[in-house]
């Protein structure tokens, strides 16, 4: 279902954001959306079910429709005889964005109240976050601890995608460098699917504690390995037949991302494997980047550059990659390899 509202529509609803919430958590809790999304569901049946009164839940169930999450026949004057469907994933959706686990739910840690109500302050540098409320690349050990902890809750996506492509992507790979692969958490989901794969994080050396904690807790200790640098300042480390950035090149300008990939060309083996993984500008990434966008506003020291998929092949060929394909996902991967007979 498409639902396109208009401006005036579309900042009622942003207006109401907070009762809009109330609305999505109390249906996910009563476990409504269990029943809507395979729907469809007439609301009788549900009053019954649940043990609500059928006219205040036909108020709540045009809340959701307003929203855009359901859709409705009702055939005539009998409000119990209206039948519902939600839109298919709404209820994980829900779950990931309100449930305990929730990614939105860990960005609220983060200072943003610093900027409520002054961003025009902010705009004009007269406001903004202190190092102490957020530093980048982290300033020291708690803040490094708190930020790689923070870009493993949202890796959700991304594990689904690598998990996903799995059999493609890992049976002729014996060695994988994950380029700023922050607590190791991608890496140890990764030798879940590979076991004849080993995986090294390649991070800054503060980073190693918490890799080891990761490979304390996975599966195969034995396979994920640390390795200390600074892919800024240094090449990065060569016998590796697999390679991987995710979520890393967006943190930098156009140069430092093509730097990076010609290092990545560099390091690899012939016939290596590269993978690219992202939130590309779409309007649904925009829309779940909100936060940090919002946020960094009051941060100069970096900017979360959402690029068009296009970027990421081109400047694979440009640097002389090849086999360049998109996988589908969660979050699209993108994967290159460096051609079998390159120097």
């Amino acid at each position: 279902m498409t639902v396109t509202l208009s401006p005036r529509a579309l900042m009622s609803l942003l207006a109401n954001g907070t009762k809009a919430m109330d609305v999505l958590e109390t249906a996910l809790t009563m476990g409504l959306l269990d029943v809507l999304e395979p729907g469809p569901a007439v609301l009788g049946e549900l009053a019954e079910k649940f043990g609500v009164r059928p006219l205040r839940l036909y108020k709540f169930l045009d809340c959701l429709e307003s929203l855009g999450f359901v859709e409705r026949d009702e055939p005539g004057d009998d409000i119990t005889a209206a039948r519902y469907r939600a839109v298919p994933g709404l209820r994980d959706a829900v779950a990931a964005v309100a449930g305990p686990d929730a990614i939105e739910r860990d960005r609220d840690r983060y200072p943003w109240r610093r900027l409520h109500g002054r961003l025009a302050e902010s705009l004009r540098g007269d406001a903004g976050m202190t190092d102490d409320d957020f530093a980048w690349p982290p300033r020291d050990d708690e803040q490094t601890a708190a930020f790689e902890r923070s870009m493993a809750v949202g890796l959700g996506p991304v594990l689904e995608t690598v998990h996903r492509h799995a059999d493609r992507l890992w049976p002729d790979r014996r060695r994988l460098l994950d380029v700023g692969g922050g607590d190791g958490t991608l890496a140890a989901r990764v030798l879940d699917d590979a076991p004849g794969l080993r995986a090294d994080v390649y991070n800054l050396p503060a980073v190693a504690p918490l890799v080891e904690l990761t490979r304390a807790r996975c599966g195969h200790p034995e396979r994920l390995g640390f390795v200390g640098g600074d892919f800024l300042a240094e090449p990065l480390p060569g016998g590796y037949d697999a390679l991987a950035f995710v979520r890393v090149l967006h943190d930098w300008p156009n140069d430092v991302a093509r730097t990076l990939v010609e290092k990545a060309y560099a390091a690899l083996a012939p016939g290596g494997l590269l993978l690219i993984c992202e939130e590309f500008r779409t309007p649904d990434r925009l829309a779940m980047q909100f936060f940090w966008s919002y946020f960094l506003i009051g941060v100069d020291s970096c900017v979360s550059r959402l690029r068009e998929v296009e970027f990421y092949t081109g400047l694979l060929e440009e640097v002389g990659f090849t086999r360049v394909r998109v996988l589908p996902g969660g979050w699209e991967l993108v994967t290159a390899y460096k051609p079998p007979d390159a120097p």
